[in-house]
């Protein structure tokens, strides 16, 4: 199944609202494509190496493409950054844009999950962004509360 939990889906327009604020209010060009998987690689490569990441977000993006086609413009380059923008930007309005953008990062996040876990998923994201608020957050399935 490549579709990605609605929980993961949500997490991920957090993490793209937060990041979108956090550029306009530091007057900062987007990073990249879809910057919130540009902000994570630094510390995802440290994790797991160039390759290794770049191998997870080859996966999230092969996965991400089955519900938003239009993706199948972007592109992995061997660093791990994205690569494509400028063609899916012609192929896809701002909503298809947005969609995708979503769609790729709770790919990504739910990959980690199935790799490295719940806790340590939320772990990395807590040092990429340690002012984002996670204490709402309803994800872990052992959480009673």
């Amino acid at each position: 199944m490549s579709q990605a939990t609605s929980q993961m889906r949500d997490f991920a327009e957090r993490l793209i609202a937060y990041e979108a604020r956090e550029n306009k209010s530091s007057g900062t060009k987007p990073a990249a494509a879809f910057p919130v998987c540009e902000k994570l690689r630094p510390h995802l490569v440290t994790l797991m190496g160039n390759t290794g990441f770049r191998a997870l977000l080859l996966r999230a993006l092969a996965r991400a493409e089955a519900d938003v086609p239009s993706l199948r413009a972007m592109q992995v380059k061997a660093d791990g950054s994205l690569a494509g923008l400028d063609k899916l930007e012609v192929q896809a309005d701002s909503e298809e844009l947005a969609k995708g953008s979503v769609v790729l990062v709770a790919q990504l996040l739910g990959l980690l999950v199935a790799f490295i876990g719940e806790t340590l998923m939320l772990r990395i994201v807590c040092d990429v962004w340690p002012k984002l608020a996670l204490n709402d957050l309803k994800f872990f399935k052992n959480d009673k509360t």
